[in-house]
């Protein structure tokens, strides 16, 4: 069930149930409302009435593009008689985990530890002091496939609450031990040294499918960081058979039905290992970090077609994800018309409407669309073959197999559009803002792009105007309310987002709100115990236990963000304690890094700039000068992944102030000059961009 769809009316026409969800505003939350379960929202109100009743807490958590979270409302959440079950032997709790990430983290980790694995929606039994005691994911509503149906379990669990007390008492202490077990990492003192980085590239390259690229076996998730990683790896090493894993993911995943063949940007991930039939939803930070890694590999190679992908991925948030406000909504739903996939879906008839027979039969063997079709007998467009050996095969010219496949994608698009889309979650998350923030403010720079330009700066001032308070960062924005503590990934994302902001226009108003950002992370996220950042501030809600995050998965982990953001800001402000930050972080997670290097891709991208010797370039003149537009083309339209940069006119005291590596500088024979240093020295100052180009090449 995709929007506010009310199963249960009375005869006027108006909702049989309503309950306390009806005054939240995450689209998620407000999909349950009119469920006959009594919900609550997580808030002190509904942990003490558990209390108060003596009753265990069933906390259900899943997000609004999840489609088993919508089968299970569909089956059980809208079911009468299983929700007399819930409310008469439970407080039910229903949580966001886009708005909730800190309880997501909590319940998910004891949940894959009490069943070996994990995903949503996910249903977990605390006590009233919200330790979790069993958990599962998906229930059916009765019995089936060796799966125990969902009334087996509340019957069984209300049942041993009763009766078995102390057993289930016993569980939750064992379950809490281990959950406070998980974020208690010790710091150790070891060397940092480039065999990590060399260690983790091997081991990936061993996980590396050489058919169809990406690591490990079905299903498949973009692995944007790990390719980010490796992408460095090979800038820094000359291997080439890194660069080609690299290049065979990115080319497999672009030309597979995971990619929206039609509109562009990419799905959550592939059930199969051939990137062919993906789980249909839309993420936002999916499509922020994607778009920067196609970035990043057309500076590479030069490839045009990265460069496509990424610009049609950053036109697809464009027009379906930005709010006029300039905030970014979160996601698309897999389903429209209650069926998965329905929206992006084709047959060859409904092709041949569209193009005609002749351009049909041309357009249906490039994106494989047959009689059988690959997803529920229609077909998910996506392409196996060069263009030129269908042409070929097909006796046509590449340039009439070309212009037919451009031309018949924009009359299936437009076509599409008229279709029913699939829900959108329009809240609007400080984090993912951050993310899509960099990559359009990156795009900007790198593409020559005004247009991509203004969207970031227009989000950067609807993220500080409507989500900072006194200061404070808050997480989630929906018509107009803007509420919640930000967590880690909110202040070390949208700093990031700010820095890059920074280098896109030198504007030394977002280096200083990025720096601020980041102040308040030290300030009231660092462990001053153990080191590196906890997830919640100091001021937070008291959980059950205080998490880190420190994995990357389907978003980096905040403190792999911050470790990143602390050494660059070293570099332009020359505050060693910083780099010292970073260093604290990086040696606590040396062994996971070692161990699982695909869970740490975007660490390891950190440990690679801690490790180099970054470019430091400070440019002294007016950016609209032509020799200053020069140089700062020399340097944004390579691939230099190490490197910060700094600009201010001759007269710039400010930027001066607040940025270190601009003190001192001045212009040589009043011309636009560049400084670069590494490495505790510096190249002899240059005026011309030919020589800049040859400093960077060093």
């Amino acid at each position: 069930m995709s929007g506010m769809e009310i199963r249960h009316q009375n005869q006027d026409g108006t909702p049989k149930y309503t309950n306390r969800l009806i005054h939240e505003t995450s689209p998620y939350l407000l999909q349950h409302a009119h469920n006959p379960v009594d919900w609550n929202a997580w808030n002190p109100e509904a942990l003490e009435r558990a209390r108060r009743e003596d009753k265990p807490i069933l906390l259900s958590i899943g997000y609004s593009a999840c489609h088993w979270c919508h089968v299970m409302e569909k089956e059980s959440f809208e079911h009468e008689a299983i929700a007399k079950l819930m409310n008469d032997n439970f407080v039910n709790i229903k949580v966001d985990r886009e708005e909730r990430p800190d309880l997501d983290t909590i319940y998910m980790n004891s949940v894959q530890m009490m069943t070996g694995h994990g995903g949503w929606p996910m249903t977990v039994f605390l006590t009233p002091d919200g330790v979790p005691f069993y958990g599962g994911t998906y229930y059916p509503p009765m019995d089936r496939g060796g799966m125990p149906g969902f009334p087996r379990i509340l019957i069984s669990i209300a049942e041993a609450y009763r009766e078995k007390r102390d057993d289930i008492a016993k569980s939750a202490e064992s379950v809490l031990v281990e959950l406070k077990r998980l974020d208690s990492l010790k710091p150790q003192e070891s060397e940092l040294g480039p065999e990590i980085l060399d260690g983790a590239a091997n081991n990936l390259l061993r996980m590396l499918d050489p058919d169809d690229g990406g690591f490990g076996r079905a299903p498949k998730f973009p692995p944007s960081m790990t390719l980010s990683f490796l992408l460095r790896q090979h800038h820094r090493t000359g291997q080439q058979e890194v660069l080609n894993a690299v290049e065979l993911t990115l080319d497999k995943m672009a030309n597979g039905g995971m990619y929206d063949q039609l509109g562009g940007g990419f799905h959550r991930y592939s059930v199969d290992a051939k990137w062919l039939v993906p789980h249909f939803e839309k993420m936002l930070y999916d499509n922020a970090l994607l778009a920067r890694i196609y970035l990043d590999a057309f500076l590479l190679t030069g490839k045009e077609f990265y460069k496509r992908i990424a610009t049609e991925t950053l036109d697809y948030v464009r027009r379906e994800m930005l709010d006029a406000s300039g905030g970014f909504y979160s996601s698309q739903d897999a389903d429209s018309e209650g069926e998965e996939g329905l929206f992006f879906i084709w047959s060859p008839q409904e092709v041949a409407s569209l193009l005609g027979d002749e351009d049909a039969k041309l357009f249906c063997r490039y994106f494989d669309v047959s009689e059988y079709g690959n997803f529920e007998g229609r077909s998910i467009l996506h392409v196996d073959e060069d263009a030129a050996v269908i042409a070929k095969v097909l006796g046509v010219s590449v340039e009439r197999l070309n212009q037919t496949i451009e031309r018949g994608k924009t009359i299936l698009f437009e076509a599409r559009e008229k279709r029913i889309k699939p829900f959108r979650d329009e809240k609007m998350l400080t984090a993912w803002n951050g993310l899509m923030l960099r990559s359009f403010a990156e795009a900007a720079r790198v593409l020559d792009r005004s247009d991509y330009l203004q969207i970031a700066v227009n989000n950067a001032d609807f993220l500080l105007t409507e989500l900072k308070r006194d200061g404070r960062l808050l997480r989630t924005h929906k018509n107009g309310e803007s509420k919640l503590n930000a967590y880690l990934e909110d202040y070390a994302y949208l700093a990031d987002g700010l820095l890059a902001l920074y280098e896109a226009t030198f504007d030394v108003r977002w280096f200083e709100e990025a720096r601020a950002l980041i102040q308040t992370m030290l300030e009231q996220f660092w462990d001053h115990e153990d080191g590196a950042f906890f997830f919640t501030s100091a001021d937070h809600e008291t959980l059950i236990t205080r998490t880190k995050d420190f994995y990357d998965n389907a978003i980096p982990g905040g403190n792999s963000v911050a470790a990143h953001l602390l050494i660059r800001l070293s570099l332009l402000t020359g505050d060693e304690n910083y780099r010292q930050k970073t260093e604290q972080i990086l040696k606590l997670l040396k062994p996971a890094m070692m161990r699982s290097p695909s869970a740490f891709g975007h660490l390891l991208c950190a440990l690679d700039t801690h490790l180099a010797s970054p470019y430091e370039i400070a440019i002294i003149g007016s950016p609209e000068t032509e020799e200053a537009k020069k140089m700062i083309e020399t340097v944004f339209k390579r691939y230099l992944p190490n490197k910060v940069v700094a600009l201010a006119g001759s007269d710039d005291s400010q930027a001066a102030r607040a940025i270190k590596l601009l003190e001192g500088r001045n212009q040589l024979e009043s011309r636009t000059t560049a400084y670069v240093c590494r490495n505790f020295y510096c190249e002899a100052p240059v005026t011309e961009a030919a020589q800049l180009r040859e400093q960077l090449s060093r």
